[in-house]
């Protein structure tokens, strides 16, 4: 590999017009196909196979009124006043149009719906008044046919009476008799009837009763649910979509939002998260203020504006050409907004670093008096075969993310791996071409004049003290430890309003809610009721009343509502609002005992429910999330164990590396959870809502340290093992190891952290933790970590850190990552080959430097 890298080097300088025309062909080509195929990035994150994508697969199937995801549109009168009848008119033509949309199913106006509401709980007091006056009447009639009943009983008697006295009367005497016994049993007769009325009247009014009762019940059950507020000053519109709300296009979110910001004379309409997700910007302030404080690290280090600006311009090719190829394909599959920020946050770190390595490698041939072709030519087969190395252990641990079994994540890591594939072949192809082109003005004017006589650099002798390597190593590690311990309450969770920015209309709707409606109202639930038979009328009321009954006596719920059945009878829907917000650990806990219910037993058989939702969903999502990690953290462990075992022939430094790796992991997830979730220097970092933690961000977190880590192992311990393979004592080729190598590595790591930092700053929740955390990281690891643990643990090691068992040293191939064998090969040349001088300093001596 460094051969024919060696060989590539000097061709991209001799035909460095060719390399360069080519990368911006490429990136042309990448702009076209962007230009005709780049879809929009959809901000939602959504894992197919939940048990919420389930329960909406069945309402899309049995009931698909309750069916679609929806959003919230939240009402606040400037004034602070109740909403007059002219804002109530607006409001509902703006609901109307909404409603209009394709791809919304409806717009429930929350003035209406909560005047229904009302109306209900009225009417339900009026009926029991009615039916109270209606059973005193009946109770009144029933006295009244009672009393008559007895005096006709009487009558009765006394008319059997006198025909037994008049037994054997005359004829005309036993007719009066008959007579009055025909008028007793029409009056019986009437009796009869008018108690047969009044039963019948009993009945439908004990039947009315029950429908009443019936009905106040299920509306005790949601009679925490309101639509307008108490003080008639807010209100809150549900937006239901046609589709679930992870899969609504972000154009329609952006056409209701669009029309929400129109808005209403007199109110204020904000949209909720479900709905305004917007997609972050790829380069905002923050992000070029990274940018630029790299430049200064480079101007620093490598003295010249020329060489300061290389790298930076390798970086942006690379991101370039990655970034729009990428794009160029989000129309065929569906891009999540984070994808392509994390590809940028790569290219750029990566893209820096990597041209940065070959470069200044360059710039001390150079000086030694190295020929400038040659020079390239050696640079990217030695430096170079180890930016490809290291590029290869970053691909692979992002590639390992399609292992979870989690499309959005395994995309990610896929175009993650693109940005840093790329950014490897700019690193060396595009580089030495410029290289080539900017001559020797890639050292500064006394470096060149100096060429050739450069002073010997002095090396270290001695080794460290040991007594500062135990203590280095003690303190260290208690360090990280300490810093790790917030990490043991690490929750997971997607960003919800809260998260957003005070400003954005996200951020007041939650408020806002929270505030007039109840933390739970930013956080509904829906729960599916299957049937064991069907049941219609009152039966489905009993159902209703007896589910809606059993989820309350879960806890944590602040009111229940059927929201209606399926046309057979055998599903019912209700609305659940929790006690607590989206990320409260109550709402999380609620949906596992609402799941935990089912089966619930009923007198036809077991009812099984169902739990969907926003907030289900974004808990389903990160539960998913918080079980791939172990799996991804013991693979990319033991690729770790295997790729260092490969490049150093050791077992013991693959160990503490990997160790090293872990520590600063786990301290980066502390710090983390500290800022984040526990909210603990909130001003600095503008966490006004502590939150749990992005769900896939320990995820992500594993697979691109993992990268950088080796990375920085592999510049800094291979120059250990190139001192002690020359001969040095294993204690004195630790300290010329990290001599060697501790400037670059320091110019690279602050570059990473620069660049990672400018996202802390994003607009956008979701990116901001993902840039602490990956700078953070590389601050943990490279300055604890591998500048000062590693060199002490390999100073205690002593030589039997380059201890190997002889079986597995003869397996394992030779793998010359540093690109030692080429360098024997390749000294100093004084070829009499004369090239132009890029330098314009005629008087200077002519040096084989200065020659190709």
């Amino acid at each position: 590999m460094a051969g024919l890298l060696y060989r590539l080097g000097r061709f991209s300088a001799r035909r460095h017009w060719t390399v360069i025309v080519t990368w911006v062909v490429i990136i042309a080509l990448a702009g076209v196909g962007y230009a005709l195929f780049a879809g929009t990035p959809s901000p939602s994150i959504s894992i197919p196979g939940t048990a919420t994508a389930k329960v909406q697969d069945e309402l899309n199937a049995k009931f698909p009124k309750a069916s679609g995801g929806s959003g919230s549109l939240v009402l606040e009168t400037t004034s602070g006043k109740a909403f007059t009848e002219a804002q109530k008119a607006d409001v509902t033509q703006l609901l109307a149009d909404i409603a209009d949309m394709s791809g919304v199913k409806s717009a429930n106006n929350p003035f209406t719906t909560q005047a229904t509401l009302d109306d209900n709980r009225q009417q339900v007091t009026d009926g029991r008044a009615k039916i109270t006056t209606g059973k005193d009447q009946l109770a009144a009639a029933q006295a009244q046919l009672t009393a008559g009943q007895a005096q006709l009983d009487q009558a009765q008697q006394q008319l059997d009476a006198a025909k037994a006295a008049a037994a054997g009367a005359p004829a005309a005497a036993q007719a009066q008799l008959e007579a009055q016994q025909a008028g007793i049993t029409a009056q019986q007769s009437s009796l009869t009837a008018n108690q047969s009325t009044l039963d019948a009247n009993a009945k439908t009014l004990d039947d009315q009763s029950t429908k009443l009762e019936l009905g106040s019940q299920l509306l005790d059950l949601s009679s925490n649910i309101r639509f307008v507020s108490k003080d008639d000053s807010s209100a809150v519109a549900t937006i239901q979509f046609t589709k679930s709300t992870n899969l609504v296009s972000p154009a329609l979110k952006t056409a209701v939002e669009k029309k929400a910001e129109a808005g209403v004379d007199g109110v204020k309409v904000y949209v909720s998260q479900d709905i305004a997700q917007g997609v972050p910007s790829i380069l905002g302030p923050g992000e070029v203020v990274g940018v630029i404080v790299a430049a200064i690290v480079l101007m620093v280090m490598l003295g010249t504006l020329i060489g300061a600006a290389l790298p930076l311009l390798s970086a942006g090719v690379g991101l370039g050409a990655a970034t729009l190829g990428a794009m160029a394909f989000s129309g065929i599959v569906q891009f999540n907004s984070v994808t392509v920020v994390l590809g940028v946050m790569l290219g750029l770190a990566v893209g820096i670093d990597y041209s940065l390595f070959i470069l200044n490698r360059h710039r001390t041939q150079l000086k030694q008096g190295m020929p400038l072709h040659e020079s390239i030519g050696l640079a990217n087969g030695t430096s170079g075969n180890a930016v490809v190395f290291a590029g290869t252990t970053v691909i692979v641990a992002l590639l390992a993310l399609n292992i979870t079994g989690i499309p959005f994540l395994g995309l990610m890591g896929t175009v993650g791996a693109v940005a840093v594939a790329v950014a490897i072949l700019v690193a060396i192809t595009f580089t030495p071409a410029m290289l080539s082109l900017v001559g020797l003005r890639i050292l500064r004017k006394k470096e060149r004049l100096a060429i050739g006589h450069a002073s010997a650099k002095r090396v270290p002798n001695t080794p460290m003290k040991t007594w500062r390597a135990i203590v280095t190593l003690v303190v260290g590690v208690a360090v990280l430890g300490v810093i790790a311990l917030p990490a043991m309450n690490m929750r997971l969770g997607l960003p919800v309003g809260s998260s957003e920015a005070t400003t954005s209309s996200q951020y007041k709707a939650y408020k806002t809610l929270e505030d007039k409606f109840g933390a739970g109202q930013n956080s509904p639930l829906l729960v599916v009721a299957d049937l064991p038979a069907a049941a219609t009328g009152d039966e489905l009321q009993r159902q209703e009343i007896a589910i809606g009954t059993k989820i309350t006596s879960v806890g944590n719920v602040a009111a229940v509502a059927p929201i209606g059945a399926s046309t057979d009878g055998t599903v019912v829907a209700f609305q659940v609002i929790p006690k607590g917000g989206p990320s409260s650990v109550s709402t999380e806990a609620l949906v596992h005992d609402l799941r935990d219910l089912s089966p619930i037993s009923s007198g036809s058989g077991k009812i099984t429910l169902g739990v969907a939702g926003n907030a289900s969903a974004n808990i389903d999502v990160s539960e998913k999330l918080s079980a791939a990690l172990p799996i991804y953290l013991v693979v990319v462990v033991g690729l770790s164990l295997l790729i260092l075992i490969l490049v150093f022939r050791s077992i013991l430094v693959p160990i503490t590396a990997t160790a090293g790796f872990v520590l600063s992991l786990l301290a980066t997830f502390g710090g983390l959870t500290a800022i984040y979730q526990y909210g603990w220097l909130s001003a600095v970092f503008g966490v006004h809502d502590p939150a749990p933690i992005l769900s896939f961000l320990p995820v992500i977190e594993v697979g691109v340290l993992f990268g950088l880590a080796m990375d920085y192992q592999l510049f800094l311990v291979s120059g250990m093992r190139e001192a002690y393979a020359h001969g040095a004592p294993a204690k004195i080729a630790v300290q010329r190891g990290l001599h060697a190598g501790r400037s670059v590595v320091t110019a690279a790591a602050i570059i990473m952290i620069s660049v990672f930092s400018g996202f802390i700053f994003s607009e956008s929740s979701t990116i901001r933790p993902i840039g602490f955390g990956l700078a953070f990281g590389v601050l943990l690891d490279a300055f604890i970590v591998r500048m000062l643990l590693i060199p002490a643990a390999m100073h205690l090691l002593g030589k039997s850190a380059w201890w190997l068992p002889k079986w597995l040293d003869r397996i394992i191939p030779d793998v010359d990552v540093e690109g030692a064998k080429l360098e024997r090969t390749h000294p100093v040349s004084h070829e009499n080959e004369v090239v132009d001088l890029a330098v314009g300093e005629d008087s200077a001596p002519r040096h084989p430097a200065h020659r190709a």
